[in-house]
């Protein structure tokens, strides 16, 4: 299931920059965020992966805010509370100033783009990633999103299975709610 190229990238960045950038729990361990000179480098992998510019160690700690952002989004879709995320969405687009503009690069056909009012690193994919979850939110498609529902875990995921049966945010939080399923059925 895919939304479409760069949509895909966007919501893709948002899931990153949350599991990244946020405190919580990751496949029933504490996780806590990197900072300094690692989160930089955590968030310019992102970034450049996306086909972004790298990432200054300002604009890496500004992206957290926006991460938080994002968590709030992902967490009341998950919640079922689909009009509170579409209030939140439409909030950072407000905040953002999101404008969009067709593109054409890397040899894509033309796509719709959505840049922030400053241009700045942090809006400009704060802008990106609200309007890739507006437009997720706005179809039918926005159970796609959600917080991995494993014991002791709250990172986030976009499924883009065939079938939208996601519920884990990764292979190792399926498997270890299945291997504790197996084992409370053998006592």
């Amino acid at each position: 299931m895919n939304f479409n190229s760069h949509m895909d990238v966007v919501i893709r960045v948002a899931a990153e920059l949350v599991n990244l950038l946020t405190e919580g729990e990751d496949r029933g361990r504490r996780y806590l965020p990197p900072e300094g000179d690692e989160r930089t480098a955590a968030v310019a992998a992102i970034v450049q992966a996306a086909g972004g510019r790298e990432a200054t160690w300002e604009e890496a700690a500004e992206l957290c805010f926006v991460a938080a952002e994002l968590r709030g989004i992902f967490e009341a879709v998950g919640a079922g509370a689909v009009d509170d995320a579409a209030a939140q969405v439409n909030a950072m687009l407000i905040r953002t100033g999101a404008r969009p503009a067709l593109e054409q690069h890397d040899g894509q056909p033309w796509h719709l783009h959505f840049h922030s009012a400053d241009n700045t690193l942090p809006n400009g994919w704060a802008a990106g990633c609200a309007t890739g979850l507006a437009v997720v939110l706005g179809g039918e498609l926005y159970d796609r999103l959600g917080v991995c529902t494993a014991p002791r875990c709250d990172r986030v995921y976009v499924d883009t299975s065939r079938n939208g049966t996601r519920r884990y945010c990764s292979t190792s939080c399926q498997n270890r709610v299945k291997t504790a399923a197996f084992r409370a059925r053998l006592s």
